[in-house]
């Protein structure tokens, strides 16, 4: 559990007490005695290693307080401070951070192969969940050829993983597109973005919270077919495009023919019998749904 802890250790103080001490070997010059020699030598090093215990905490940061193992607490306070330099200090920032997953190719509901992307706000709430709770990898120090523990790169690194993983349950869960136009209105990830958004906000949320990590927003921000199956779905929306075009100018046509048989007997223009009202019924729907201009043949 996260404790947080005040530092009154005034880092101003301790560095002009640790300059002194390194710089102790000067007064050799006024004595130049086997044990003054001694002394201000080990004075120097003592002098070095106080000043290993002095840092600074930026705005909307903090550190992590370790002594050889045990958890000692958080300091969240800014500013220059003092500290015994045999604690080990994390740092962990406490910003908004983004991050957008990579473009990764998944199969959505239906099995239809799709490229998705999204982009996740976060920020750490809980330093100690977030050092501590999450397994950190160890990498080569290229200058000191030491192994060190990479903790801030680990607990990025998994919010990368878990974001990615929230992604590609989401698409598995959802059709790309209403292919069956039975079913009205169907939730899906290009039509129904704002409830895709907030699904996925919500699972990226419940699987970061356990490490300290709040999640502000996560949104998808590239949502397309791959492309072996693009060419065929783009033919399939055209398609529907002019079906839907062509049912409103039938239902237009026949509109107007309506009208025109209606004003025609209405006005008593002409009797028509049935089969002259079916040629020109015929002859409407002809000439009001072509795609080109009709060309008019005058009989006499």
């Amino acid at each position: 559990m996260e404790k947080t802890i005040t530092l009154k250790q005034n880092g101003f103080f301790h560095l002009f007490l640790g300059i002194l001490m390194l710089f102790s070997p000067l007064l050799l010059i006024l004595n130049q005695e086997v044990i003054a020699i001694v002394a201000t030598i080990l004075l120097s090093l003592i002098g070095f290693v106080w000043l290993l215990g002095l840092f600074i905490i930026h705005p909307n940061q903090t550190k992590v307080i370790e002594f050889f193992g045990r958890y000692e607490g958080t300091v969240l306070s800014n500013g220059f401070f003092w500290l015994n330099p045999f604690y080990t200090k994390h740092k962990v920032s406490m910003r908004v951070r983004n991050l957008e997953t990579d473009v990764t190719k998944v199969n959505d509901e239906q099995g239809n192969p799709i490229l998705i992307s999204a982009i996740v706000v976060w920020k750490v709430t809980d330093a100690y969940k977030a050092i501590f709770d999450i397994e950190a990898a160890e990498e080569l120090d290229v200058k000191s050829g030491l192994r060190r523990l990479q903790r801030e790169e680990s607990y990025m690194r998994f919010v990368k993983i878990q974001a990615e993983s929230a992604l590609r349950k989401i698409a598995h869960s959802y059709p790309y597109d209403n292919l069956d136009e039975t079913i009205d209105e169907p939730i899906c990830l290009r039509s129904g973005l704002e409830v895709i958004n907030e699904t996925l906000l919500s699972e990226i949320r419940e699987r970061l919270f356990l490490v300290g990590i709040e999640v502000i927003e996560a949104r998808i921000s590239n949502l397309s077919y791959a492309p072996e199956i693009a060419a065929m779905m783009l033919q399939r929306q055209q398609a529907q495009a002019i079906i839907a075009a062509r049912k409103k100018i039938v239902e237009g046509a026949v509109g107007m023919v309506d009208m025109a048989l209606k004003q025609l007997e209405e006005r008593k223009i002409t009797a028509m019998s049935d089969d002259a009202k079916a040629r020109m019924v015929s002859n409407l729907m002809v000439v009001l749904c072509s795609d080109s201009n009709a060309t008019p043949v005058v009989t006499m």
